[in-house]
């Protein structure tokens, strides 16, 4: 047998301890630094805008001008529908008196009744920083639920008690989300291998990928000013962990085909790497340039998910070609048992196809019928593309979490009392000097219930005021009122007026939103063809495999539509759209990939009919675990209490489990087959004549 070309990274009798002892060294370095990962997340980022919008531009204003009135409100509530009592309004003069020692200043406005006698509101802000506020937070709730009359029913609300909310919803999430994911990929990795041993290796191998990952995270935001948040940490850890044992899976497979044709397990991870390596490093690079391209996003929580995500993809990738072969080689063949591959000289040359019944099966049946089958797939993703219609963006804010929190269930008690938009009103910043024009020019929109009285700042250069909306401060109706109020004091000569609130944020927010997605999506789908071009030394390939995960996504979103109106949860935040297409387009195209760069050579050595209908055969096993794995550790987003980490889940989940299923195994080989070699075009895969062969090869198995 003649000798085969040795990739750089593969281990050898002496690297693979060599390198070995590097990554046990890198681990001892990260480890520390990974467990800090959590000191240095800005989750204020999660809601920050761009600087330039108004809202932005309203607060920064706000926090100039007023500067000792900008800690967060919390607002007591409460209600009884029968009116209120004498020994009502007693508990709520207590409190107030109680609150005092929480209160910025150490002063608590008296009790706002409402119209009609059924509640009482009491809105001070917390003073201290995030900490104190915290602690404050709590004892509050805590002097609310002490000596409250019978059938009283109270309530803290307001932007100190969602900020406690928030905060309590995901103490020891990260921990959850990591045991979850962890185990979702042991229990997939057990079945599919069906070895007591051989699981953990590729599970240990991702573990310390993410602690890698985690470790240079931290430092590249300690040293360089890199945004992390919480949602980019959780999406981190399900990247690598799912993404990592998907180039896992496709390695060992291939090690374990030529475990057979190799005595020496050695050579067999030698040429079982330099045949993966292509394919799984295109992988890597297309999620991870698919991943940057978020940093041409306004929306911060967009933009910073994208270098935060691409650090776990390399992590990933040097764990899995570096690391894992090492110590696959180290153990040799036992960790394979009770299924262990042995070499036989007869399995040199042998086409594996013969190895894989179903997929033979199923490849036989995509080459006697391609058109009925690409045709009857492709109407039937179009079908699951109607149930968009079930969908809306817009994620009201009293429906962000899955459970039902205090400050939600407050806001919903003073709706039902108070003008909808009391606890949320719009807020103006003008000049002092043009007030009272400003206050005269806000009184006349429609949806305004209530102006209040201009608030001078210290300086006297600038006025806050108060527009309560007759509408929830999240409605369309709302939306419009603060639309039609910009105008209005927009208009006023020299105001210098600007409105944020609530409700501003949201507008402003929907227009970054629409802004980044008509960037950021045609730069993801121009970085993906790039890749595949260079990959497969063709244009009509990379075309075919971008429309066809293009389609993928548009069915992925209209079957997760059916699914999430059933959950209850129909209306999308506004960031899920570009990131799920996001995370299907670049991920999606793992899978045509990995079948692609197969089909490209068995083509060279069987024709392009035969070549494609191998390449199925042989990558239907391994591509399809690696899609159940990704799609299974997506869904382990559903442990965060949050409406959008649900919908991540799910149409991300359904995306990858259609491009496993239908698009990889059935449109693409179909389509492939139906176009014939011109799918190669302007290349050809290259003819093994006049080169010396690695080894014989037989006749392939008949898969039709």
């Amino acid at each position: 047998m003649t000798r085969t070309k040795k990739p750089v990274l593969a281990p050898g009798r002496r690297s693979k301890y060599a390198l070995l002892v590097f990554w046990l060294v890198l681990i001892a370095a990260a480890g520390p630094l990974a467990i800090k990962l959590t000191e240095v997340q800005d989750n204020d980022a999660l809601g920050a805008l761009p600087a330039t919008a108004e809202f932005t531009r309203a607060m920064q204003r706000a926090e100039e001008a007023f500067p000792d009135s900008q800690k967060p409100l919390a607002v007591a509530v409460y209600a009884r529908q029968a009116g209120l009592t004498d020994a009502d309004r007693a508990k709520a003069e207590a409190d107030r008196a109680a609150f005092m020692a929480y209160a910025d200043g150490s002063q608590v406005p008296p009790p706002v009744p409402s119209e009609d006698g059924q509640a009482l509101l009491l809105s001070f802000p917390v003073a201290g920083d995030a900490e104190q506020r915290a602690d404050a937070v709590r004892a509050i709730k805590d002097r609310l639920a002490t000596d409250t009359p019978t059938e009283l029913k109270t309530a803290l609300t307001g932007p100190a008690a969602a900020e406690d909310d928030v905060f309590e919803a995901f103490e020891g999430m990260d921990g959850a989300l990591l045991l979850a994911t962890a185990g979702t990929v042991a229990l997939l990795l057990l079945i599919t291998y069906r070895s007591p041993v051989l699981w953990l290796i590729p599970l240990i191998t991702v573990a310390l990928a993410n602690q890698l990952a985690s470790a240079v995270v931290y430092l590249l935001a300690t040293h360089a000013d890199l945004a992390v948040d919480f949602q980019s940490q959780s999406i981190m850890t399900v990247l690598v962990f799912g993404v990592g044992v998907d180039y896992a899976l496709l390695l060992i497979a291939r090690y374990r085909e030529e475990l057979r044709r190799h005595a020496d397990r050695h050579a067999a991870m030698a040429v079982a790497l330099r045949r993966s390596i292509g394919a799984i490093a295109a992988s890597a690079a297309t999620v991870a340039l698919g991943l940057l391209c978020l940093l041409a996003a306004d929306l911060p929580s967009t933009r910073g998910l994208g270098p935060v995500g691409a650090v776990g993809i390399a992590a990933a990738f040097l764990a899995m070609t570096t690391l894992l072969p090492a110590v696959l080689v180290i153990f040799g063949r036992w960790l394979f048992w009770p299924f262990v591959p042995r070499y036989s000289p007869d399995a040199v040359g042998l086409d594996v196809a013969a190895e894989h019944g179903v997929w033979r099966r199923i490849a036989g049946f995509v080459g006697q019928r391609p058109r009925a089958v690409w045709m009857g797939t492709a109407a039937a993703l179009v079908a699951l593309s109607f149930g968009i219609g079930n969908l809306s963006i817009g994620l009201p804010g009293d429906q962000t979490f899955t459970t039902q929190v205090g400050s939600i269930t407050g806001q919903r008690m003073i709706e039902a009392h108070y003008p909808s938009g009391t606890v949320a009103p719009a807020e103006i910043l003008a000049a002092a000097g043009q007030a009272d024009q400003v206050v005269a020019a806000a009184r006349t929109v429609p949806g305004v219930a209530e102006v209040g009285e201009p608030e001078t700042s210290p300086d006297g250069r600038w006025v806050r005021v108060a527009a309560v909306l007759a509408d929830t401060p999240d409605s369309d109706a709302a939306l419009d009122t603060v639309g039609r109020l910009r105008d209005a004091v927009h208009a006023v000569p020299g105001a210098q007026a600007l409105v944020g609130g609530d409700t501003a944020y949201l507008i402003d927010e929907e227009q970054t939103v629409s802004r980044d997605n008509r960037t950021v999506a045609p730069l993801v789908l121009a970085v993906v063809f790039v890749v595949l071009v260079l990959l497969l030394r063709a244009l009509v390939a990379p075309l075919l495999l971008l429309a066809s995960v293009v389609l993928s996504y548009v069915a992925a979103v209209g079957a997760a539509g059916l699914i999430l109106d059933t959950m209850g949860y129909p209306k999308l935040f506004v960031g899920i759209p570009l990131q799920t297409f996001l995370f299907l387009v670049a991920l999606g195209v793992d899978y045509t990939i990995f079948l692609a760069t197969r089909a490209r050579e068995e083509t060279a050595r069987l024709g392009h009919r035969q070549g494609v209908l191998h390449a199925l055969t042989v990558t239907g096993g391994v591509i399809t675990s690696a899609g159940v794995v990704l799609a299974a550790t997506f869904g382990a987003l559903n442990v965060l209490p949050l409406v959008p980490s649900v919908q991540m889940a799910v149409i991300i989940s359904v995306g990858v489990l259609l491009d496993t299923f239908l698009v990889r195994s059935l449109l693409v080989p179909a389509l492939a087959l139906e176009i014939g070699s011109r799918t190669w075009w302007p290349g050809r895969p290259s003819s093994p004549a006049g080169r010396r062969a690695e080894r014989p090869v037989r006749e392939p198995v008949p898969l039709a």
